[in-house]
C-alpha cells in the first residue's frame, strides 16, 4: 500500500517556518519521527519511508506553491498513487489557530496550492489536512501574515499540532481518512 504525503510550502531560507510552509514543517516532523532523510529529485524534495507494512513518500514541492500540482502530479503518476492515497498538508487562514480539519476533498477557498492542484489533477476530490493559521491581520495584509513567521507565544501550540498532524497521517494511512477524521475534526488545541 503505497501513499503520497504532500506539504505545500515555498522552497528557500526566506519561507522556512513561516504559516504557509506550515504543509513543510508537517511533513519534515513526519520524515524525522521515521528516521528519514530527503533527497533533491524531479519538482521536489522527496523522502521515502516504510512503516507498519505501508510505503509513505513525502514530497515538499520545489516548485513554489502556486505550481504545487505539478509536482503532486508527477509523483503520482511516478509512484503509481491513488488519488485516495495522496494527502496535502496546507495552511488555512479561515481555520483558527487551534485547529485541524481533515477532509476527503472540497473547494480550493482561494489558496493558491489548492487551486494548482484542482486544476493539475481536475478534480477537487483528494484528501487534505488544513492546518488553522487563523486571521489575525489587518485589512488588506493577508499575503504579509501568511508568510509571517509565527509569533513567540504560537510557537508552542503550533509544535503540538505539528506533532498531532504527524499522527493524523498515520492514522489516516493505517485506519482511514474516515476514522483519522474523527480522531481529530472537532478537537480543539490547546497548552
Amino acid at each position: 500500500m503505497k501513499f503520497l504525503i504532500a506539504g505545500l510550502g515555498n522552497p528557500g531560507n526566506e519561507y522556512a517556518h513561516t504559516r504557509h510552509n506550515i504543509g513543510f514543517d508537517v511533513v519534515n516532523a513526519f520524515v524525522l519521527k521515521h528516521e528519514g532523510r530527503f533527497r533533491v529529485d524531479r519538482l521536489a524534495y522527496v523522502s521515502e519511508i516504510k512503516w507498519k507494512g505501508k510505503i509513505f513518500i513525502c514530497i515538499c514541492p520545489s516548485t513554489y506553491m502556486n505550481l504545487s500540482g505539478k509536482a503532486v502530479k508527477y509523483w503520482m503518476d511516478k509512484e503509481k498513487v491513488l488519488l485516495e492515497n495522496v494527502l496535502v498538508i496546507v495552511d488555512e487562514v479561515a481555520l483558527p489557530l487551534n485547529k485541524l480539519r481533515l477532509r476527503p476533498g472540497g473547494s480550493n477557498a482561494g489558496h493558491n496550492g489548492l487551486k494548482s492542484l484542482q486544476e493539475v489533477l481536475g478534480t477537487k476530490d483528494y484528501p487534505r489536512l488544513r492546518f488553522g493559521i487563523g486571521n489575525d491581520y489587518p485589512k488588506g495584509h493577508q499575503s504579509d501574515f501568511v508568510l509571517g513567521k509565527w509569533k513567540t507565544e504560537e510557537e508552542v501550540l503550533v509544535k503540538l499540532k505539528i506533532d498531532k498532524a504527524v499522527d493524523v497521517i498515520e492514522s489516516f494511512a493505517v485506519q482511514g481518512i474516515t476514522i483519522a477524521m474523527n480522531q481529530v475534526n472537532n478537537q480543539e488545541f490547546s497548552l
